[in-house]
């Protein structure tokens, strides 16, 4: 599902208006995975109202710290879940879930620690704090068939860097949908920032 789509707009939705008009520029702009950070109030109404409205788009949750939100993404329809972090117990029940989820880690203990509950796919956050595209390229030689999708401090500028490494399928990145931006619903702007980050797949 996340492999041939290189960026994941990382959004905070502030107001449910903002959700349609927000996925209809992302996906014009040729970027259709879309993670909906669970910080705000606004977060499980926009989610609805995006799945309804831009069924071109793949909606996940984002933030998903407990298994009430688990539960809340697989309740919304939503195609993937994405954490900060890899408890045990998000692990045990993430796993089992018909909703792909991809646990955060930035060492390999956590790492190893997620793969014993059968996962292969996992957040390397946060990606820049946790010493980069280095890290990623050495993580490939011992867990070859280990994917990531970093997340933390990554832009337009060093997107590349982790989308050259074969062991990554995408990056999360919340400068294509800064809050600034949507606040003043500077669609145009958003949508030509997605289409910067689409083209980082050529």
């Amino acid at each position: 599902m996340l492999a041939g789509n290189p960026v994941i707009p990382v959004i905070t939705l502030d107001q449910v208006e903002d959700a349609v008009p927000l996925a209809e520029a992302l996906v014009a702009g040729g970027l259709k995975v879309l993670e909906i950070t669970l910080r705000t109030d606004a977060a499980v109404e926009g989610i609805r109202q995006i799945i309804k409205h831009v069924p071109e788009a793949i909606v996940g949750t984002g933030t998903v710290c407990s298994e009430e939100q688990i539960k809340l993404s697989e309740d919304l329809g939503c195609q993937f879940m994405i954490s900060p972090g890899a408890t045990d117990k998000l692990l045990a029940v993430g796993s089992q879930s018909s909703v792909q989820f991809l646990p955060g880690i930035s060492t390999v203990s956590e790492l190893m620690r997620g793969m014993e509950y059968g996962l292969k796919n996992f957040k390397f956050f946060p990606a820049e704090a946790a010493g980069g595209a280095p890290v990623m390229k050495a993580m490939a030689g011992p867990f070859p068939n280990i994917k990531f999708c970093p997340t933390g401090g990554i832009g337009l500028g060093n997107a590349k860097d982790y989308l050259s490494l074969p062991n990554v399928i995408c990056v999360g990145g919340s400068w294509i949908a800064n809050p600034k931006d949507i606040q003043a619903k500077r669609w145009t702007e958003i949508e030509q920032l997605a289409r910067e980050a689409a083209a980082l797949a050529d």
